[in-house]
């Protein structure tokens, strides 16, 4: 026992001094009440997280939640590791899957601004395979025929996923499995991110362009045009016109060597309570993000980040695309990402919401039936993060965590609850 503990000493110590550090170069903290929260009522959020925990539900998380720019709760829950007994920490790192697709869509949105593309653009001008796609078509016998699509799909049909593009598993699921192009998962491809897409844009796609909500591929085709358009891999790009401005700085694809120990292992439900995911193990797993081939970057889900890098980005939109002085985007830009584009296409999941240009957005808060606010943004992330901005209140919330699949448990309700019954103001 005594050397066991002697092995892990100098590890727990490390994680100790990094949790002081991360808290150094946080955003200004407050008191909760400074920005209209109640400590009292925080506790509830505390003490729901620490019972998930507890009752081996969750393996371990991060909740940041800031308002009016200042942090007023940031919490670490649980275990990093839970076999090998290290603690989750505010510097702790998570994949985030699907939460790449905002950052890419602004880096769309960007090229924009500068003049390099118009979101109404034709994605064949920049990708020529693109220029003309097919769509399947069921029949009633359960095959299908493939049909022309009526028209180019447009950069905006991808930022609302109204492309028609999927993930591969829907009607011509057969073509997509022949060419090993199937599911958000991208660490392990040797195949770099512009081949793959253009190899996608071989395959029918499950409708017409514009007709309905499919997610699908939609920001990792967006992610290859921001590497034709600007003439630099996505991860060069993203790194120096949003996550070096706004000091992401533990934000990346694949992960440096010195900070593979921060990475928080990804766990799954089983009868017997949590079970850590294979390894590496592909979608349901561990992942390549450390020692995979490093040669695809995918939009749409690639990256790996902090609670407080992915607060800066959400604080940013917030801001009106500012941060600390660094204008990312323009006031009118952020304004147009943040409204409903879905038109007659409908958002298939939940009531009350369209979806923006990389965000759902939140438009009867009746019909959806959860608290929060009209013009409220956000999305998630396979490994069960969330996110989300609420303008009307001046709100970012930031939860991270590592488990898939899911399973039953009702962290997400419970966490929206939990914050909105804390405002007092």
């Amino acid at each position: 026992m005594k050397t066991t503990f002697l092995f892990r000493f100098p590890i727990l110590l490390f994680y100790f001094f990094l949790q002081f550090t991360v808290t150094a170069q946080q955003l200004d903290k407050v008191s909760p009440e400074d920005v209209g929260l109640s400590s009292e009522r925080l506790q509830y959020l505390t003490s729901t997280f620490q019972d998930y925990v507890n009752d081996n539900e969750l393996p371990g998380a991060t909740i940041l939640v800031a308002r009016k720019g200042k942090i007023a709760y940031f919490e670490p829950f649980g275990k990093n590791d839970i076999e090998n007994d290290l603690p989750m920490t505010k510097g702790s790192i998570f994949r985030i899957a699907s939460q790449t697709k905002a950052i890419v869509s602004v880096g769309i949105m960007m090229l924009q601004e500068q003049g390099k593309l118009l979101i109404t653009d034709p994605v064949g001008k920049y990708i020529p395979a693109f220029m003309e796609t097919t769509v399947a078509v069921s029949k009633d016998d359960g095959t299908y025929d493939i049909v022309p699509a009526n028209r180019p799909i447009t950069i905006r049909d991808l930022l609302t996923h109204t492309s028609g593009v999927s993930y591969g598993e829907g009607t011509a699921a057969d073509l997509w499995k022949k060419a090993k192009i199937q599911g958000w998962y991208f660490a392990d491809r040797e195949e770099p991110i512009q081949a793959t897409v253009t190899r996608m844009a071989g395959l029918p796609f499950e409708s017409q362009p514009g007709e309905r909500f499919v997610y699908g591929y939609n920001t990792d085709i967006l992610g290859a045009l921001i590497e034709v358009v600007s003439g630099k891999t996505l991860d060069v790009f993203l790194q120096e016109n949003i996550l070096n401005p706004l000091e992401m700085n533990d934000t990346h694809f694949y992960l440096p060597e010195a900070k593979k120990e921060r990475l928080a292992v990804v766990y799954s439900p089983s009868e017997d309570g949590l079970e850590r995911a294979p390894n590496p193990g592909g979608m349901v797993g561990q992942g390549a993000y450390v020692e995979g081939p490093r040669k695809s970057f995918s939009g749409g889900a690639g990256l790996l980040s902090t609670s407080m890098d992915y607060a800066k980005f959400l604080q940013m939109m917030l801001n009106k695309g500012t941060l600390n002085g660094k204008r990312i985007l323009s006031p009118k830009t952020v304004e147009l990402m943040t409204v409903n584009h879905l038109g007659k296409a409908t958002f298939p999941w939940v009531g009350g919401t369209g979806f923006g240009l990389g965000f759902s957005i939140v438009e009867d808060l009746g019909a959806r039936g959860t608290p929060g606010s009209v013009g409220e943004y956000g999305w998630g992330g396979a490994y069960h993060s969330s996110y989300w901005v609420d303008p009307k209140e001046e709100l970012v919330v930031v939860y991270f965590t590592q488990l898939i699949p899911s399973g039953d448990i009702d962290d997400h309700g419970k966490l929206r609850t939990l914050i909105y019954q804390a405002l007092i103001d």
